[in-house]
């Protein structure tokens, strides 16, 4: 029989539980009972993770971003964080996603996804893995390609302004921007709403 220490901190759904008790009359009812007593918790309906008194594995916000909402990957200000690009801690952990715009408040903090194109989505998406878990996460570079087009009412025209922006608003860490893959800036600016303010990062870039 399946066990709680196997699945570790993957969500899963309402199916699962059925493995886990193969004997029980009404899953439903198992489900609830178990999120009373803090053995699993619940993300949204039909979608569960075990606590990790119950698993012995400590919960991945990341992992549990890419199974929230699909499909996606994580970005923006949660992925320059991840990076320590940014200094500042982030509350809400923000994707991206090619289906509609949605947020989330679960038990385990706040969750955001932002639509974009299909064609623009897929452009700079790394796997990366921590402590045997493999997650979706922009690369830095379209993390802030992400936060520049898609952040509201961000315009910004000049190269001068794009720098202020990068050193004062976001404070960000400036020799590892200089070092950044500037194709992916090329890539993006191709396909996305805010060519110009993308052709500014890459002629900084290019300086």
């Amino acid at each position: 029989m399946m066990q709680a220490s196997q699945i570790r901190n993957i969500p899963f759904d309402i199916t699962t539980i059925s493995s886990l008790y193969p004997h029980i009359k009404s899953v439903a009812n198992k489900a609830v009972d178990l999120e009373k007593n803090n053995a699993i918790i619940r993300l949204k309906k039909g979608l569960y993770v075990f606590s990790p008194q119950t698993s012995g594995t400590l919960l991945s916000t990341e992992l549990i971003a890419n199974h929230l909402y699909g499909p996606s990957y994580i970005s923006m200000h949660t992925a320059l964080r991840y990076y320590g690009l940014i200094p500042e801690s982030v509350a809400t952990t923000i994707s991206m996603t090619t289906k509609h715009s949605k947020k989330y408040d679960t038990p385990i903090g706040y969750f955001q996804y932002i639509c974009c194109p299909s064609n623009y989505f897929s452009i700079g998406i790394k796997s990366l893995q921590h402590k045997n878990i493999a997650f979706l996460m922009a690369s830095p570079e379209k993390a802030l390609c992400d936060l520049l087009i898609y952040t509201p009412n961000l315009n910004l025209r000049f190269k001068h302004e794009v720098l202020t922006y990068l050193k004062e608003n976001l404070r960000l860490d400036m020799e590892h921007f200089y070092k950044m893959d500037v194709s992916i800036f090329e890539e993006c600016a191709k396909i996305c709403k805010k060519k110009s303010l993308i052709n500014n990062v890459i002629k900084i870039l290019k300086r």
